[in-house]
């Protein structure tokens, strides 16, 4: 029986070396670190883990060594996303294998499928795999918007189970759940505390990566405590750190928020480039300011 995600799920920036390969004795300590922090979950090789520059020994030494380290204790989906059905299936099916206890796939990135493709495309991928499918909407990496009415068409597929809307329009958390909510399970991918106000199961996180602890505060007080005062004026307090790794700045500033904390991030992957100084330099300002120590 597959298990239920919810909460707070940080999706990973991936640690590299000065040759930019995997850093997976560092992966391994982050990964232990985010659990200890209090993450409710994890999900490497999403965008924010540069999946897309990574060699497949590279992919494949990530999941491993994420869902390895985690050992049962808390869920870990592997970002799974490609242009091709056929290959989305293939690493759907390693994840698998690996021992992931789903999937996150990103739609097709270059093709612009119709409505009617992005069906077949996940409905090939849940029927492949026996592990739960988080469909990611994130339109403005994708080229491609699933609105409520075609994640309800989706959510209608066996395994479709969750959702992470990316978009600034919180209120696609209420259309979901109005449309699909008996079948597929939203979490906010950009807006956190706007969607668990509006019913959102969870959040997926960039912020996290830097402030596990804090990030999943503000869910288990608004969802879980309802005490949503509270939630909101830690989600105002926090919101320095969430904005700074918002928008284009998600990997460079996510490792450069790291790489001040003590942890060591390497720099993001090619064609991506570290941040200029003056942002590098306001980067180390937020660390000294919120006191953000990467400790072990």
């Amino acid at each position: 029986m597959s298990k239920k995600f919810r909460g707070v799920y940080t999706v990973m920036i991936t640690p590299v070396d000065a040759d930019g390969r995997a850093n997976l004795a560092a992966l391994a300590d982050f990964t232990n670190w985010q659990i200890e922090q209090g993450i409710h979950g994890l999900i490497p090789l999403g965008s924010t883990g540069e999946f897309l520059s990574l060699s497949e020994e590279d992919w494949d030494a990530v999941a491993r060594t994420v869902i390895d380290t985690a050992a049962g204790r808390v869920p870990v989906l592997i970002g799974t996303g490609a242009e091709d059905t056929r290959e989305a299936v293939r690493l759907s099916k390693k994840a698998e294998a690996f021992g992931a206890d789903g999937v996150m796939i990103i739609p097709p990135f270059y093709s612009t499928p119709t409505d009617d493709e992005l069906v077949q495309h996940y409905k090939t991928i849940a029927e492949a795999i026996s592990i739960p499918i988080m469909v990611y909407n994130n339109p403005a990496t994708s080229n491609v918007d699933m609105k409520p009415e075609l994640l309800a068409r989706i959510a209608e597929i066996k395994g479709c189970d969750y959702v992470k809307e990316s978009t600034l329009e919180v209120f696609r958390i209420r259309d979901i759940i109005r449309l699909a909510g008996k079948n597929m399970t939203p979490f906010g991918g950009i807006m956190g505390f706007e969607s668990f106000v509006m019913g959102a199961e969870g959040w997926v996180a960039v912020a996290s990566n830097v402030a596990p602890g804090p990030m999943a505060r503000i869910f288990e007080l608004a969802a879980d405590e309802k005490k949503y005062d509270e939630a909101k004026a830690l989600y105002l307090e926090w919101l320095p750190i969430i904005n700074a790794v918002g928008g284009q700045a998600y990997v460079a500033g996510s490792k450069s928020l790291l790489t001040h904390m003590g942890f060591a991030a390497g720099n993001p992957l090619p064609p991506r480039l570290p941040l200029p100084a003056e942002k590098d330099a306001e980067m180390k300002a937020l660390v000294e300011r919120f006191n953000l120590r990467y400790a072990r």
